[in-house]
């Protein structure tokens, strides 16, 4: 595992780092802020995770921190 820019919709808002044996995703965009430094196996999970939120939104008690 290696480094890398995660993109979505041809925007670049986050890199994964190696952690142990997963990727750490570190958000540089407000809109993926909730998946900060949360731990993939893969960057295509962390893509489909940013996929999801966009469709779902933004958790709840993010709104009011």
């Amino acid at each position: 595992m290696q480094k890398a820019v995660i993109e979505y919709g041809g925007e670049p808002v986050g890199i994964v780092v190696p952690e142990g044996n997963r990727l750490k995703f570190i958000a540089v965009k407000f809109h993926v802020h909730p998946l900060d430094e949360q731990r993939f196996d893969s960057p295509e999970a962390v893509t489909s995770a940013i996929r999801d939120l966009m469709v779902r939104g933004w958790p709840k008690e993010a709104m009011h921190a």
